[in-house]
């Protein structure tokens, strides 16, 4: 009689023994992925937290100093930083200011967008809104004269700012536009040549207001005459 024939050992302990191995790569690996991730994301907390630390303590300082006499050596030994590290976030002094830019469209976007819903004349929205903005851009002027002489408004000199512009005058030209559906608005000229004619305006009032320092200082004044020549001109 001849020998049975012996039957590899497939039990449950040997496969774990075999399988083990690959099992706790796996594990390893995803606690590595997950570690690296959350390692990341504190490096990229931090990093954002010390970029807005150099936006305040520029502003600070800018404020205080004036744009002109505020050296990036002064801002890195506020923060206690290196200059290198400063240029890791931003190329100049000039490009901290272009944040600030940004934020002036984003602040105009949504002003216009609150006086899209709002329930009134398309003239009362405009004089409404832009005497608003004129008021904020007034309490702040030491701010607003930086951003202007770093020309961190100008989309020609700071072409980042294009987008965030095309946005703020897209919505203008949203409400002149409704403004022409309602009479109330000119149909003479596209919304869009009407949108580009207001911004340019204000921005132009304001660049005028901000460095003219021996003329009258109300820039709700000047940003009101504006309004009213614009709306006479666009009057339907």
């Amino acid at each position: 009689m001849g020998r049975a024939k012996q039957v590899p050992d497939l039990s449950a302990t040997r496969i774990g023994a075999v399988n083990r191995p690959r099992a706790v790569a796996s594990v390893q690996n995803l606690l590595s992925r997950a570690t690296s991730a959350g390692q990341l994301g504190l490096r990229e907390r931090k990093k954002a937290r010390l970029r807005q630390e150099i936006i305040d303590t520029s502003i600070r300082l800018f404020r205080k100093h004036g744009y002109e006499n505020t050296r990036v050596e002064d801002i890195v030994q506020v923060l206690e930083i290196s200059q290198p590290t400063f240029f890791r976030y931003f190329p100049s002094k000039d490009a901290v200011l272009h944040e600030v830019g940004r934020r002036g469209f984003s602040c105009i976007k949504e002003h216009l967008e609150t006086e899209l819903s709002a329930d009134a004349t398309i003239p009362a929205r405009l004089r409404r809104m832009y005497d608003t903005l004129a008021r904020e851009v007034e309490s702040d002027r030491p701010l607003w004269r930086a951003v202007v002489l770093s020309g961190a408004m100008d989309p020609v000199r700071s072409p980042e700012i294009r987008k965030p512009e095309e946005v703020a005058v897209n919505v203008l030209k949203d409400v002149l536009a409704e403004g022409q559906k309602r009479g109330e608005v000119s149909k003479d000229f596209p919304a869009a040549h009407l949108a580009e004619f207001m911004e340019g305006l204000y921005t132009t009032v304001v660049r005028r207001w901000a460095v003219d320092l021996s003329g009258p200082h109300s820039l709700s004044e000047r940003v009101a005459s504006a309004v009213e020549f614009f709306l006479q001109g666009a009057r339907a």
